[in-house]
């Protein structure tokens, strides 16, 4: 049996959330200690909090929102590539070198972002490792349905626009962020990533897992 390696980030509320949006709160409406007669809670979130995934109305008014996404995009064979060398912004010439000759629809980064999951107090940071715009038109070009980031964003901090989260959606690319891939080597692997099926949404939070051996 293969083993199953969870990529996901325990949602939380210590879990750190792109500047703005909604922190992660689990409020109780029932409890049995109290004389209920379950244990019920209501969950507030974001629906791009912790590990998610973007579909293409993430950034487009007429795109797939997440319940439309096809689902054989978001399981199968996936490449984790090692940039965790790449200081901030991974370019075509990184692509290039990093990733196999072999065609590939599903690729995962693992980057110098997945060791920010394991400091703590964790903090926003702005200076992440992100895909430039010219990386993912290369991406976009072999063919990549599925890609996926270990950090809140693809997209360098700041970029007016949002080109790279563009060039992706609207090439049809399923945009997977927030993953921890610090535990993971470089290698081919099964990915199963389901998001939640929220009808209409731009995003949603997923269990996201690697299947080895």
């Amino acid at each position: 049996m293969p083993s199953i390696i969870d990529i996901s980030l325990p949602i939380g509320p210590d879990l750190v959330v792109w500047p703005g949006n909604p922190e992660p709160r689990v409020l109780p409406t029932s409890r049995l200690a109290d004389g209920g007669t379950s244990n019920v809670s209501e969950i507030r979130l974001g629906s791009h909090t912790g590990t998610h995934v973007d579909p293409p109305f993430h950034t487009l008014d007429d795109g797939a929102t997440v319940d439309q996404l096809p689902l054989d995009a978001l399981v199968g064979a996936v490449e984790v590539v090692d940039l965790t060398s790449v200081a901030n912004t991974i370019d075509v010439a990184d692509l290039a070198q990093a990733m196999p000759a072999r065609p590939v629809e599903r690729v995962l980064f693992k980057t110098r972002n997945s060791a920010r999951w394991h400091t703590a107090p964790q903090r926003f940071a702005t200076d992440y490792v992100s895909l430039s715009v010219d990386g993912a038109r290369w991406m976009v070009e072999r063919g990549i349905r599925l890609v996926g980031t270990d950090y809140l964003s693809i997209e360098p901090h700041g970029l007016p626009g949002h080109p790279t989260h563009g060039v992706l959606l609207e090439a049809g690319v399923v945009i997977v962020e927030g993953l921890d891939l610090s535990g993971v080597s470089a290698g081919a692997y099964t990915l199963a990533c389901l998001p939640l099926r929220i009808v209409g949404a731009d995003g949603a939070p997923a269990r996201a897992v690697l299947l080895a051996g």
